[in-house]
């Protein structure tokens, strides 16, 4: 075998809740590989702080969860994936118990927190950090699996589809991958992928998704011939810390789940009068709140209050956030916390079914890069990583049962006519310049006029970079950047497409709700 052609049962791209969950499903009866442009643990799911929401106290019911869902997402949310999510939770969360994961108890049982939207509390957490508790048990697991073989370092560049080799019957049938240790591009076959790669925050200048969230299945499943839907709905978290020694790092919905207070400098609470629920409103009426107070009072900032718990409550809950603040000189004991809204996550994504499968044979999209209809216009919060949990069992289920269509061969990525990158100050310019206007034009309240100015920008980037990409060898730098200015394209197209406001999707030029709610659904071709 060529060391740039490797065979598998299944493919897998990206190593978070999704990924690796897929991975161990299949482990026992399939070759698996999974690929991470990074390393095994760099993926937006080890930074989940909330928890995951399952109906385990018998005072909830699974109706109230769907309930919450279907409120949070305003009319958009298809009721029979909402209904299959909500009735697989308690499923999923004792499968991550089997495995190890230390969810944190009280009087031997589960501790169930309630965040922002919840009518009951039915959050499983690990303190304040779940996220990273979840992924360590599973790399732990993957790790010891002799059937996974896990790439690092190796950045999809493309799929391969029976229609892109030409053959009449369209599947795919593998793909291309950038080896960043040997600079090589490897040629992957197996008879079954799943992308796994997450949302795309990094389109946006201010995110709470690590640098590897830049849609990278998204834009590659959109080349290949995928439908997309509901892509202008971003998710923004109302409350990312802001200080400028701080990247990323967001202040948790339980916090507000637990009785903290948004406040202005001055100390003044303001959430009451934007919405009934106050602090406890789903996060894009939170985020919008949050965005008007500091336009209207020129504020760079606001202010999260959480100092009337008691110290030992503080630390007992959130653990993380209390060290990280006090690290950057906030006692959360007895100072608030400055706090901004910041691109959180993508509800839109790769068009599957309650199979997970996209409207290509052989090709599945779990987690954050696929639209499955459970969120519809805004997630309810923790209901993310139950969502990877869930069809990640569900796509496995399916290809187990799938016959298994042997690939024919493959060719091998051909790079003999291209050069190395002479300025590779174009790509670190047209990234910086795409996420200032993407926060700019298409941020939290959207106009026709925002949108179009992006458009225009979007255009002309892609253009460049298409020819950037056709002349130069690939780094990984040029495939994020061709993946975001695809996934912005599809964001500002969306967007244009919506000509109401609904859940996250907020135009001051249709500032009314259609009485009808429709999803954005684009195809390529």
């Amino acid at each position: 075998m060529s060391e740039r052609f490797l065979d598998f049962d299944v493919l897998v791209v990206g190593s978070g809740l999704a990924g690796l969950s897929t991975a161990l499903h299949l482990a026992a009866n399939r070759r698996v590989a999974v690929l991470t442009k990074r390393g095994l643990d760099d993926s937006a799911s080890a930074w989940a702080q909330g928890g995951i929401a399952a109906v385990l106290d018998p005072s909830d019911s699974f109706d109230a969860h769907v309930r919450d869902t279907l409120v949070a997402g305003d009319g958009l949310c298809d009721e029979a994936a909402v209904r299959h999510v909500v009735e697989h939770a308690p499923e999923a969360i004792r499968w991550l118990q089997s495995l190890g994961v230390p969810f944190s108890l009280e009087d031997g049982q589960i501790h169930l927190t309630r965040e922002g939207g919840h009518s009951a509390r039915r959050i499983a957490h690990v303190a304040d950090a779940t996220g990273a508790a979840v992924q360590r048990t599973l790399i732990e697991q993957v790790r010891s699996s002799p059937n996974i073989t896990v790439l690092e370092h190796h950045t999809l560049v493309d799929l391969i589809t029976g229609s892109r080799l030409g053959l009449e019957a369209n599947r795919c049938l593998g793909l291309y991958a950038l080896d960043e240790l040997s600079d090589e591009v490897l040629t992957l076959r197996a008879p079954h992928t799943v992308l796994a790669t997450g949302g795309a925050g990094k389109v946006y200048l201010y995110t709470t998704n690590p640098d590897t969230a830049t849609g990278d299945g998204i834009a590659a499943a959109w080349r290949a011939g995928c439908r997309v839907a509901d892509m202008e709905f971003i998710q923004f978290h109302p409350t990312c810390l802001y200080h400028p020694l701080a990247k990323s790092f967001l202040i948790s919905e339980a916090v507000r789940g637990e009785g903290g207070r948004l406040i202005l400098p001055d100390g003044t609470r303001f959430m009451p009068q934007h919405d009934p629920r106050a602090e406890l409103a789903p996060r894009d009426v939170v985020a919008r709140a949050i965005d008007f107070e500091m336009k209207k009072h020129g504020l760079d900032c606001v202010y999260l209050d959480i100092s009337h718990q008691s110290p030992a409550f503080l630390q007992e809950h959130f653990p993380n956030i209390l060290a990280r603040c006090a690290e950057l000189g906030i006692d959360i004991t007895r100072q608030p916390i400055p706090v901004v809204p910041a691109a959180h996550y993508t509800c839109g994504g790769v068009v599957t079914d309650l199979h997970a499968r996209t409207d290509i044979p052989g090709l599945y999209a779990v987690g954050e890069t696929a639209w499955t209809g459970l969120h519809g216009a805004n997630r309810l919060a923790s209901n993310s990583l139950l969502e990877c949990m869930v069809f990640a069992h569900a796509a496995a289920r399916h290809i187990e049962v799938t016959e298994r269509h042997p690939p024919p061969a493959l060719p091998l990525w051909d790079d003999s006519r291209v050069t190395d990158p002479d300025e590779m100050v174009v790509i670190s310019h047209n990234w910086e310049e795409l996420r200032r206007f993407m926060w700019d034009y298409v941020g939290i309240v959207r106009t026709n006029k925002r949108l179009e100015r992006a458009a225009h920008r979007i255009a002309t980037l892609k253009g460049e970079i298409h020819e950037f990409y056709a002349r130069f060898h690939v780094t990984r730098d040029l495939l994020e950047l061709r993946n975001l200015v695809q996934v912005a394209d599809l964001i500002v197209r969306s967007a244009q497409l919506r000509h109401e406001s609904r859940g996250l999707h907020y135009s001051r030029d249709y500032p009314a709700k259609l009485p009808r709610a429709l999803d954005t659904v684009l195809a390529p071709f």
